[in-house]
Protein backbone atom coordinates (compact mmCIF):
# COMPACT_ATOMS: atom_id res chain seq x y z
CA UNK A 1 0.00 0.00 0.00
CA UNK A 2 1.49 3.89 -0.97
CA UNK A 3 1.90 6.02 2.14
CA UNK A 4 2.32 9.99 2.27
CA UNK A 5 2.63 10.83 5.45
CA UNK A 6 3.35 14.38 4.37
CA UNK A 7 0.52 14.69 2.63
CA UNK A 8 -1.36 13.49 5.71
CA UNK A 9 -0.06 16.32 8.06
CA UNK A 10 2.78 13.59 9.87
CA UNK A 11 6.35 13.65 10.12
CA UNK A 12 7.63 10.58 8.56
CA UNK A 13 10.49 9.80 11.16
CA UNK A 14 8.21 10.48 14.04
CA UNK A 15 5.56 7.92 12.72
CA UNK A 16 8.01 4.88 12.30
CA UNK A 17 8.37 5.19 15.91
CA UNK A 18 5.77 2.78 15.72
CA UNK A 19 7.52 0.02 13.58
CA UNK A 20 10.40 0.54 16.38
CA UNK A 21 7.96 0.47 19.23
CA UNK A 22 6.57 -2.86 18.12
CA UNK A 23 9.42 -4.65 17.35
CA UNK A 24 11.49 -3.75 20.26
CA UNK A 25 9.06 -4.02 22.71
CA UNK A 26 6.77 -6.86 21.78
CA UNK A 27 8.10 -8.66 19.03
CA UNK A 28 11.65 -9.39 19.59
CA UNK A 29 11.08 -10.16 23.00
CA UNK A 30 8.02 -12.98 22.09
CA UNK A 31 5.19 -11.02 24.11
CA UNK A 32 3.37 -11.09 20.28
CA UNK A 33 3.96 -13.29 16.98
CA UNK A 34 3.36 -10.41 14.50
CA UNK A 35 1.04 -7.54 13.93
CA UNK A 36 -0.23 -4.62 11.48
CA UNK A 37 -0.67 -1.02 11.83
CA UNK A 38 -2.41 1.18 9.19
CA UNK A 39 -2.97 5.03 10.33
CA UNK A 40 -4.92 6.98 7.64
CA UNK A 41 -5.59 10.88 8.07
CA UNK A 42 -7.76 13.18 5.67
CA UNK A 43 -8.38 10.43 3.18
CA UNK A 44 -4.52 9.46 2.46
CA UNK A 45 -2.57 6.24 4.12
CA UNK A 46 -0.24 8.09 6.11
CA UNK A 47 1.68 4.20 7.72
CA UNK A 48 0.85 0.81 7.05
CA UNK A 49 3.36 -1.55 8.15
CA UNK A 50 3.06 -5.48 8.62
CA UNK A 51 5.40 -6.81 11.20
CA UNK A 52 6.33 -10.69 12.58
CA UNK A 53 4.85 -13.47 11.98
CA UNK A 54 1.10 -14.74 11.68
CA UNK A 55 1.60 -18.34 12.08
CA UNK A 56 5.14 -19.12 14.33
CA UNK A 57 4.87 -22.44 13.78
CA UNK A 58 4.69 -22.56 10.07
CA UNK A 59 7.32 -19.37 10.01
CA UNK A 60 4.74 -17.43 7.63
CA UNK A 61 5.50 -13.57 7.83
CA UNK A 62 2.34 -11.18 9.01
CA UNK A 63 1.28 -10.43 5.11
CA UNK A 64 -0.36 -6.95 3.96
CA UNK A 65 -3.60 -9.20 3.14
CA UNK A 66 -3.43 -11.77 6.22
CA UNK A 67 -6.66 -12.68 7.73
CA UNK A 68 -7.49 -11.59 11.41
CA UNK A 69 -10.11 -13.12 14.02
CA UNK A 70 -11.36 -9.59 15.02
CA UNK A 71 -13.86 -10.71 17.68
CA UNK A 72 -15.46 -7.49 19.37
CA UNK A 73 -14.14 -5.39 16.49
CA UNK A 74 -17.39 -7.36 14.98
CA UNK A 75 -19.67 -5.25 17.53
CA UNK A 76 -19.28 -1.74 15.71
CA UNK A 77 -20.33 -2.97 12.40
CA UNK A 78 -23.81 -5.25 14.19
CA UNK A 79 -24.52 -1.60 16.18
CA UNK A 80 -23.92 -0.01 12.22
CA UNK A 81 -26.46 -2.34 10.49
CA UNK A 82 -29.31 -2.24 13.36
CA UNK A 83 -28.95 1.45 12.97
CA UNK A 84 -29.27 1.29 9.71
CA UNK A 85 -32.90 -0.29 10.51
CA UNK A 86 -33.43 2.42 12.66
CA UNK A 87 -33.18 4.92 10.04
CA UNK A 88 -35.86 3.14 7.94
CA UNK A 89 -38.08 3.76 10.55
CA UNK A 90 -38.44 0.29 11.41
CA UNK A 91 -37.83 1.03 15.16
CA UNK A 92 -37.19 3.61 17.84
CA UNK A 93 -34.72 3.79 20.19
CA UNK A 94 -37.33 3.73 23.17
CA UNK A 95 -39.23 0.94 21.77
CA UNK A 96 -39.30 -2.27 24.20
CA UNK A 97 -37.23 -4.78 23.04
CA UNK A 98 -40.34 -7.45 23.67
CA UNK A 99 -41.85 -5.62 20.15
CA UNK A 100 -39.62 -7.61 18.42
CA UNK A 101 -38.60 -10.57 20.38
CA UNK A 102 -41.92 -11.69 21.49
CA UNK A 103 -40.24 -13.94 24.13
CA UNK A 104 -39.00 -11.06 26.05
CA UNK A 105 -41.75 -9.72 27.20
CA UNK A 106 -42.12 -10.47 31.30
CA UNK A 107 -38.71 -10.13 32.05
CA UNK A 108 -37.41 -10.28 35.74
CA UNK A 109 -34.66 -8.48 37.49
CA UNK A 110 -32.54 -10.43 39.65
CA UNK A 111 -32.86 -9.18 43.73
CA UNK A 112 -30.57 -12.05 45.57
CA UNK A 113 -30.03 -15.51 46.44
CA UNK A 114 -29.37 -18.43 43.84
CA UNK A 115 -30.45 -21.24 42.10
CA UNK A 116 -34.13 -22.21 42.87
CA UNK A 117 -33.93 -19.31 45.79
CA UNK A 118 -33.04 -16.81 43.45
CA UNK A 119 -35.34 -13.87 44.30
CA UNK A 120 -36.54 -11.70 41.48
CA UNK A 121 -38.85 -8.43 40.30
CA UNK A 122 -40.08 -7.06 37.72
CA UNK A 123 -38.05 -4.17 35.70
CA UNK A 124 -38.72 -0.74 36.92
CA UNK A 125 -38.60 -0.18 32.90
CA UNK A 126 -38.69 -2.08 30.05
CA UNK A 127 -35.60 -2.85 27.77
CA UNK A 128 -34.96 -0.58 25.26
CA UNK A 129 -33.77 -0.45 22.28
CA UNK A 130 -31.53 1.51 23.07
CA UNK A 131 -30.42 -0.48 26.48
CA UNK A 132 -29.38 -3.13 23.91
CA UNK A 133 -26.94 -0.94 21.61
CA UNK A 134 -25.59 0.14 24.76
CA UNK A 135 -25.02 -2.30 26.72
CA UNK A 136 -26.75 -1.00 29.65
CA UNK A 137 -29.75 -4.04 29.10
CA UNK A 138 -28.85 -5.67 32.47
CA UNK A 139 -27.83 -8.59 30.56
CA UNK A 140 -24.31 -10.15 31.23
CA UNK A 141 -21.40 -12.50 29.05
CA UNK A 142 -22.60 -14.86 31.42
CA UNK A 143 -19.38 -17.13 32.34
CA UNK A 144 -17.64 -16.06 29.22
CA UNK A 145 -15.70 -13.00 30.60
CA UNK A 146 -13.02 -13.45 33.21
CA UNK A 147 -14.66 -10.91 36.18
CA UNK A 148 -16.27 -11.86 38.74
CA UNK A 149 -19.16 -14.94 38.93
CA UNK A 150 -22.26 -13.71 39.89
CA UNK A 151 -25.47 -15.98 40.75
CA UNK A 152 -27.12 -14.36 36.96
CA UNK A 153 -23.96 -15.93 35.14
CA UNK A 154 -25.07 -19.47 37.09
CA UNK A 155 -28.52 -19.35 34.59
CA UNK A 156 -26.47 -18.34 31.62
CA UNK A 157 -24.70 -21.56 31.78
CA UNK A 158 -27.84 -23.68 33.19
CA UNK A 159 -29.49 -22.32 29.98
CA UNK A 160 -26.80 -23.41 27.96
CA UNK A 161 -26.55 -19.90 26.58
CA UNK A 162 -23.34 -20.26 24.57
CA UNK A 163 -21.95 -18.83 20.56
CA UNK A 164 -20.84 -22.19 19.81
CA UNK A 165 -21.91 -24.63 16.95
CA UNK A 166 -25.29 -26.44 17.20
CA UNK A 167 -26.48 -22.74 18.46
CA UNK A 168 -28.56 -20.28 16.50
CA UNK A 169 -29.63 -17.35 16.16
CA UNK A 170 -33.55 -18.37 17.05
CA UNK A 171 -32.23 -20.41 19.92
CA UNK A 172 -29.71 -17.60 21.38
CA UNK A 173 -32.62 -15.20 21.20
CA UNK A 174 -35.05 -17.99 22.93
CA UNK A 175 -32.59 -18.92 25.97
CA UNK A 176 -31.58 -15.43 26.71
CA UNK A 177 -35.47 -14.29 26.91
CA UNK A 178 -34.86 -16.46 30.41
CA UNK A 179 -32.16 -15.33 31.91
CA UNK A 180 -32.64 -12.59 34.71
CA UNK A 181 -31.34 -9.17 34.11
CA UNK A 182 -28.22 -8.22 36.58
CA UNK A 183 -29.55 -5.52 37.31
CA UNK A 184 -32.71 -2.46 36.04
CA UNK A 185 -32.33 -1.57 32.17
CA UNK A 186 -30.74 1.98 31.93
CA UNK A 187 -29.47 2.43 35.15
CA UNK A 188 -25.67 0.75 34.66
CA UNK A 189 -23.20 -0.36 32.01
CA UNK A 190 -22.10 -3.70 31.88
CA UNK A 191 -19.74 -5.53 28.93
CA UNK A 192 -22.54 -8.27 27.88
CA UNK A 193 -24.07 -10.14 24.94
CA UNK A 194 -25.71 -7.36 24.02
CA UNK A 195 -24.81 -6.85 20.67
CA UNK A 196 -25.01 -10.66 19.84
CA UNK A 197 -28.99 -9.84 20.59
CA UNK A 198 -28.58 -6.92 18.14
CA UNK A 199 -27.75 -9.61 15.18
CA UNK A 200 -31.12 -11.54 16.17
CA UNK A 201 -32.50 -8.16 16.03
CA UNK A 202 -31.36 -7.14 12.75
CA UNK A 203 -32.34 -11.01 11.44
CA UNK A 204 -35.64 -10.05 13.57
CA UNK A 205 -36.85 -7.29 11.93
CA UNK A 206 -35.46 -7.39 8.46
CA UNK A 207 -36.43 -10.33 8.29
CA UNK A 208 -33.21 -11.15 6.22
CA UNK A 209 -30.31 -13.96 7.85
CA UNK A 210 -28.22 -11.48 9.92
CA UNK A 211 -25.07 -12.68 7.48
CA UNK A 212 -26.93 -11.91 4.25
CA UNK A 213 -27.90 -8.70 5.53
CA UNK A 214 -23.81 -7.76 6.37
CA UNK A 215 -23.13 -9.19 3.53
CA UNK A 216 -25.01 -7.31 0.66
CA UNK A 217 -25.62 -4.05 3.18
CA UNK A 218 -22.43 -3.27 4.49
CA UNK A 219 -19.42 -5.82 2.88
CA UNK A 220 -20.84 -5.87 -0.38
CA UNK A 221 -21.21 -2.21 -0.87
CA UNK A 222 -17.94 -0.91 0.98
CA UNK A 223 -15.86 -3.71 -1.01
CA UNK A 224 -14.91 -5.50 2.44
CA UNK A 225 -14.30 -8.97 0.71
CA UNK A 226 -12.83 -10.87 3.12
CA UNK A 227 -14.81 -10.26 5.97
CA UNK A 228 -16.96 -13.22 6.95
CA UNK A 229 -18.06 -15.36 9.76
CA UNK A 230 -15.68 -18.25 8.60
CA UNK A 231 -12.08 -18.61 6.40
CA UNK A 232 -12.95 -20.42 3.03
CA UNK A 233 -10.42 -23.03 1.82
CA UNK A 234 -8.94 -20.65 -0.83
CA UNK A 235 -7.88 -18.35 1.87
CA UNK A 236 -6.79 -20.35 4.40
CA UNK A 237 -3.08 -20.17 4.00
CA UNK A 238 -3.98 -16.31 4.99
CA UNK A 239 -5.49 -17.16 7.91
CA UNK A 240 -3.08 -16.04 11.11
CA UNK A 241 -2.70 -18.23 14.01
CA UNK A 242 -4.03 -17.08 17.47
CA UNK A 243 -2.13 -16.95 20.64
CA UNK A 244 -2.12 -16.49 24.46
CA UNK A 245 0.15 -15.52 26.85
CA UNK A 246 1.18 -18.13 29.74
CA UNK A 247 1.89 -17.86 33.18
CA UNK A 248 5.14 -18.04 32.24
CA UNK A 249 4.78 -15.28 29.73
CA UNK A 250 5.52 -17.24 26.59
CA UNK A 251 3.16 -17.15 23.76
CA UNK A 252 0.78 -20.36 23.71
CA UNK A 253 -0.90 -21.42 20.38
CA UNK A 254 -4.89 -22.28 21.10
CA UNK A 255 -6.08 -21.95 17.25
CA UNK A 256 -3.93 -23.24 14.66
CA UNK A 257 -5.07 -21.81 11.33
CA UNK A 258 -5.25 -24.84 9.20
CA UNK A 259 -7.75 -27.02 12.07
CA UNK A 260 -9.49 -23.85 12.71
CA UNK A 261 -13.28 -23.64 14.14
CA UNK A 262 -13.26 -20.82 11.69
CA UNK A 263 -12.82 -22.97 8.67
CA UNK A 264 -16.47 -23.71 8.81
CA UNK A 265 -19.51 -21.71 8.47
CA UNK A 266 -20.90 -21.24 11.86
CA UNK A 267 -24.39 -22.68 13.05
CA UNK A 268 -24.45 -19.09 15.02
CA UNK A 269 -23.05 -15.99 13.35
CA UNK A 270 -22.06 -13.87 16.55
CA UNK A 271 -22.65 -10.01 16.30
CA UNK A 272 -20.61 -9.63 19.37
CA UNK A 273 -17.71 -11.34 18.22
CA UNK A 274 -18.18 -13.81 15.41
CA UNK A 275 -16.24 -11.77 12.38
CA UNK A 276 -12.36 -12.47 11.12
CA UNK A 277 -11.56 -9.60 8.72
CA UNK A 278 -8.03 -7.69 7.36
CA UNK A 279 -6.57 -4.65 7.65
CA UNK A 280 -7.39 -3.08 4.66
CA UNK A 281 -11.02 -4.37 4.61
CA UNK A 282 -11.76 -2.82 8.26
CA UNK A 283 -9.68 0.26 7.10
CA UNK A 284 -12.85 0.58 4.58
CA UNK A 285 -15.37 0.25 7.47
CA UNK A 286 -13.67 2.97 9.20
CA UNK A 287 -12.81 5.17 6.00
CA UNK A 288 -16.69 4.98 5.88
CA UNK A 289 -17.10 6.31 9.51
CA UNK A 290 -14.63 8.72 8.34
CA UNK A 291 -16.77 10.10 5.70
CA UNK A 292 -19.68 10.10 8.49
CA UNK A 293 -21.55 7.35 6.67
CA UNK A 294 -20.94 8.18 2.99
CA UNK A 295 -17.52 6.43 0.83
CA UNK A 296 -17.46 6.34 -3.09
CA UNK A 297 -21.05 7.17 -3.46
CA UNK A 298 -22.71 4.54 -1.21
CA UNK A 299 -24.08 5.54 1.54
CA UNK A 300 -24.23 3.03 4.85
CA UNK A 301 -25.55 5.00 7.18
CA UNK A 302 -27.00 8.64 7.49
CA UNK A 303 -24.53 11.89 9.02
CA UNK A 304 -26.79 12.40 11.61
CA UNK A 305 -27.36 9.01 12.73
CA UNK A 306 -23.76 7.99 12.59
CA UNK A 307 -23.52 11.08 14.79
CA UNK A 308 -26.20 9.90 17.21
CA UNK A 309 -24.43 6.76 17.80
CA UNK A 310 -21.05 8.06 18.78
CA UNK A 311 -22.22 10.72 21.47
CA UNK A 312 -22.21 9.57 25.18
CA UNK A 313 -25.53 7.49 25.80
CA UNK A 314 -24.85 6.66 29.72
CA UNK A 315 -27.20 8.55 31.76
CA UNK A 316 -26.61 11.69 33.12
CA UNK A 317 -23.78 11.93 30.98
CA UNK A 318 -21.47 9.77 32.98
CA UNK A 319 -18.60 8.13 32.29
CA UNK A 320 -17.87 4.78 32.23
CA UNK A 321 -15.72 5.24 35.75
CA UNK A 322 -19.56 6.00 37.45
CA UNK A 323 -21.75 3.64 35.58
CA UNK A 324 -19.31 0.70 34.79
CA UNK A 325 -20.28 -2.92 36.77
CA UNK A 326 -17.19 -5.27 36.14
CA UNK A 327 -13.84 -4.57 35.54
CA UNK A 328 -13.48 -6.23 31.92
CA UNK A 329 -14.34 -4.69 28.93
CA UNK A 330 -12.33 -3.26 25.78
CA UNK A 331 -11.67 0.00 27.32
CA UNK A 332 -10.45 1.69 29.96
CA UNK A 333 -13.58 4.24 31.92
CA UNK A 334 -12.32 7.38 33.23
CA UNK A 335 -12.98 10.08 30.97
CA UNK A 336 -14.94 7.30 28.42
CA UNK A 337 -18.65 7.56 27.79
CA UNK A 338 -20.18 4.80 25.75
CA UNK A 339 -23.32 5.36 22.66
CA UNK A 340 -24.41 3.05 20.31
CA UNK A 341 -21.89 0.69 19.53
CA UNK A 342 -18.81 2.51 20.42
CA UNK A 343 -16.78 4.00 23.38
CA UNK A 344 -16.07 7.73 22.99
CA UNK A 345 -13.15 9.69 24.59
CA UNK A 346 -15.24 12.49 26.22
CA UNK A 347 -11.67 14.38 27.81
CA UNK A 348 -8.26 14.37 27.48
CA UNK A 349 -7.75 15.27 31.15
CA UNK A 350 -9.80 12.22 32.58
CA UNK A 351 -8.64 9.60 30.23
CA UNK A 352 -5.01 10.53 30.56
CA UNK A 353 -4.68 10.52 26.72
CA UNK A 354 -5.21 12.79 23.30
CA UNK A 355 -7.66 12.55 20.69
CA UNK A 356 -10.98 14.00 22.69
CA UNK A 357 -14.17 13.44 20.40
CA UNK A 358 -12.63 9.84 18.91
CA UNK A 359 -14.93 6.90 19.05
CA UNK A 360 -13.54 3.44 18.86
CA UNK A 361 -13.53 -0.80 20.01
CA UNK A 362 -11.60 -3.35 19.95
CA UNK A 363 -11.32 -7.06 19.93
CA UNK A 364 -10.46 -10.10 22.53
CA UNK A 365 -7.11 -10.89 20.10
CA UNK A 366 -5.84 -7.34 21.12
CA UNK A 367 -7.19 -5.70 18.04
CA UNK A 368 -8.19 -1.99 18.40
CA UNK A 369 -9.47 0.39 15.58
CA UNK A 370 -10.45 4.03 15.99
CA UNK A 371 -12.24 7.09 14.46
CA UNK A 372 -11.13 10.68 15.01
CA UNK A 373 -13.63 12.85 13.69
CA UNK A 374 -11.35 16.53 15.10
CA UNK A 375 -8.06 15.69 13.65
CA UNK A 376 -9.92 13.16 10.34
CA UNK A 377 -7.83 10.20 10.74
CA UNK A 378 -8.32 6.64 11.76
CA UNK A 379 -5.88 3.96 12.89
CA UNK A 380 -6.50 0.02 12.29
CA UNK A 381 -4.35 -2.63 14.58
CA UNK A 382 -4.42 -6.34 14.26
CA UNK A 383 -2.59 -8.52 15.88
CA UNK A 384 -3.53 -12.18 17.24
CA UNK A 385 -3.10 -12.33 21.26
CA UNK A 386 -5.54 -13.31 23.97
CA UNK A 387 -6.48 -11.84 26.73
CA UNK A 388 -7.23 -8.60 25.06
CA UNK A 389 -6.03 -6.96 28.64
CA UNK A 390 -2.34 -7.94 28.12
CA UNK A 391 -0.73 -4.57 27.26
CA UNK A 392 -2.01 -1.12 26.16
CA UNK A 393 -1.46 -0.83 22.80
CA UNK A 394 -4.30 1.30 21.80
CA UNK A 395 -2.62 4.08 24.66
CA UNK A 396 0.67 3.40 23.45
CA UNK A 397 -0.13 4.15 19.90
CA UNK A 398 -2.03 7.22 20.73
CA UNK A 399 0.70 8.34 22.26
CA UNK A 400 3.02 7.74 19.08
CA UNK A 401 0.46 8.83 16.24
CA UNK A 402 -0.77 11.64 17.79
CA UNK A 403 2.77 12.82 18.39
CA UNK A 404 3.56 12.64 14.96
CA UNK A 405 1.23 15.13 13.30
CA UNK A 406 2.55 18.32 12.05
CA UNK A 407 0.46 20.60 10.69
Amino acid sequence: MDTNPAAAGFSASKLQRISAHLQENYIQPGKIAGCQVMVSRHGTPAYFQSLGEMDRERGKPVADDTIFRIYSMTKPITSIALMMLFEEGRFQLNDPVYRFLPAWRGQQVWVQGTGEDMETRPPASPMTMRHILSHTAGLTYGALLPIDPHPVDAVYQQLGVNRDEGETIQTFADKMAQVPLRYDPGTKWLYSLATDVCGCLVEAISGQKFEDFLQQRIFEPLGMQDTAFWVPEEKVERFAANYERARDKSLRLIDDPQASKYLQAPSFPSGGGGLVSTTADYAKFCEMLRLRGTVNGVEIIGSRTLALMTKNHIAGGADLSQAAMGAFSETAYEGVGFGLGFASTLGEVASGTVGAGDYYWGGAASTIFWVDPVEDLYVVFMTQLMPSATFNFRGQLKNIIYGAIND
